[in-house]
């Protein structure tokens, strides 16, 4: 698959600018509401959230390490690797929302959250938007980056944006599905 390297860019400040939009209306709900879960095994909205914290943990520190030492030549298309866009594109979430194993470390069910998880992301996200900015001065196709699942695979740089923007867009999509959920079992 290949993207124009702008509009890829463009797609995913984008999107993340839209999980940033909808986590602000969440921090609307009292702590109550958000640590509801509509059922025992299923996670609360701070839980979606802290989940997608926990990954921030990781890739965040991996994007900066990587576009710091990326060689400044810009490519204006990117192509996709055939796993990067495999993962991205399992990441996407479906009508009814595949269910994924998640390592046991990146599992926040029967954490005590509270409010912090939502400013936490927020501000993980707003470095999400720099580093995509700082992306445009990079080779997307050419810089690999090491992913959280396993130190022996390596990723295209613009692959593994892709797989975090869409992934947190995941998680977005069911808090807000947890916040309904929780409206409807209370009413």
């Amino acid at each position: 698959m290949q993207f124009p390297t702008d509009e890829l860019i463009e797609d995913l400040i984008q999107r993340t600018q839209d999980h940033l939009n909808r986590v602000e209306k969440l921090k609307e709900l009292s702590a109550e509401r958000l640590n509801k879960k509509p059922a025992p095994e299923s996670w609360s909205v701070l839980e979606c959230i802290e989940h997608l914290n926990r990954y921030g943990d990781f890739y965040i520190p991996e994007f900066k390490r990587r576009i710091e030492k990326a060689p400044r030549n810009p490519s204006p298309v990117f192509k996709s690797g055939w796993l990067g866009n495999y993962f991205a594109k399992s990441m996407l979430p479906k009508e009814k929302l595949n269910k994924m194993n998640t390592f046991k470390s990146m599992n926040p069910g029967g954490s005590n959250l509270d409010k912090s998880v939502l400013e936490k992301f927020t501000r993980q996200q707003k470095q999400l938007l720099q580093l995509l900015e700082q992306a445009r001065k990079v080779n997307l196709q050419k810089t690999k980056t090491n992913i959280s699942i396993s130190k022996w695979i390596k990723l295209r740089l613009g692959d593994t944006f892709r797989v975090v923007v869409y992934h947190n867009f995941r998680h977005v999509v069911q808090a807000e599905k947890v916040v309904k959920g929780a409206v409807a079992i209370t009413a």
